[in-house]
């Protein structure tokens, strides 16, 4: 299924299907869609706080359906991360999602649902949140990214081909299929579920924030006695922030893959934070670095 772009004067629900957020920055959402054209409901989740999650998980739920059932509203974004989202996988009916499509935007946290709907079809956009990312300082470049997919439209052919480290882990050679993944630890959590991301034949995209090396070494030894190392076709490496590096925790675990990896993508928890299409067929081309959209995402 392919999206249309959005236009001046849109709707755009912000949905909070994970953790709280805080009252200063979900005052600046409204400010920051308007400054893109968009204008903006903030669902009640966006308000609510019940320890750790943004309300009572029927609330959350409630939101989600009432933003895409809502033919008004153009695209849903997620307000922020934390945790909660995997708690409502399981009363979400995949064949309502695919009736009630429109752009879906967040990570971290957020990864649950995107292996949701993308087992129902669905692409989702892993993108920065406007309550925990594009509100902040030093992030206006995210934010122009973001927006530029989704008002310019995002269509087959499209090559991504940022600048990378240089001493980030590469290993040559180009694959295709569909991008699967997002945060490492959500995609492990997933793993034994009805929901898991399908890995076979999979570009797999792993990130993750706060995770020291043995704990990432954890997440990937689940993954590959899980079986899911051998199924995917590639690797795409995005950030991995606010811990020391895991560079060779993921050497241990990926070169004897013999399958093109390509590190140090600017998409996760770092900045920048640049939008990926989960669930859309790419070519990862390892060898030089680029990423190519091989299906039509969003139309102008």
């Amino acid at each position: 299924m392919t999206w249309r772009a959005l236009r001046d004067g849109d709707l755009v629900a912000v949905v909070a299907p994970a953790g709280p957020g805080e009252a200063e920055n979900v005052a600046l959402v409204e400010p920051l869609l308007a400054s893109f054209g968009l204008r903006t409901r903030l669902m009640p989740s966006c308000h609510a706080c019940a320890g750790f999650l943004a309300g009572p998980d029927a609330l959350r739920l409630q939101d989600l359906h009432a933003a895409f059932a809502d033919p008004e509203v153009a695209a849903v974004l997620c307000l922020r991360g934390g945790y909660g989202s995997g708690r409502l996988l399981d009363r979400i009916d995949p064949a309502w999602l695919r009736a009630h499509d429109k752009p879906f935007v967040g990570y971290s946290d957020i990864t649950a649902l995107h292996a949701l709907r993308a087992r129902a079809g669905l692409v989702g956009l892993h993108a920065p949140m406007p309550g925990s990312d594009l509100v902040k300082p030093g992030r206006e470049d995210d934010a122009r990214a973001l927006f530029a997919r989704l008002r310019d439209g995002w269509l087959a052919g499209d090559m991504q081909t940022p600048e990378l480290d240089p001493e980030s882990l590469r290993i040559a050679g180009v694959t295709e299929g569909p991008l699967i993944g997002g945060n490492l630890s959500l995609v492990a959590a997933l793993v034994g579920t009805p929901y898991a991301w399908r890995a076979e034949g999979a570009v797999l995209f792993l990130e993750d924030i706060g995770e020291e090396p043995y704990r990432v070494d954890r997440l990937l030894g689940q993954l590959r006695l899980a079986g899911v190392l051998d199924a995917v076709a590639g690797v795409l490496l995005g950030s991995f922030t606010d811990e020391a590096s895991p560079a060779a925790v993921l050497r241990d675990y990926l070169v004897p893959l013999a399958k093109p990896v390509l590190g140090g993508w600017p998409s996760g928890h770092g900045t920048p934070n640049l939008p990926l299409p989960l669930g859309a067929r790419v070519r990862l081309d390892a060898t030089r670095g680029a990423l190519t959209l091989l299906q039509d995402v969003i139309r102008p």
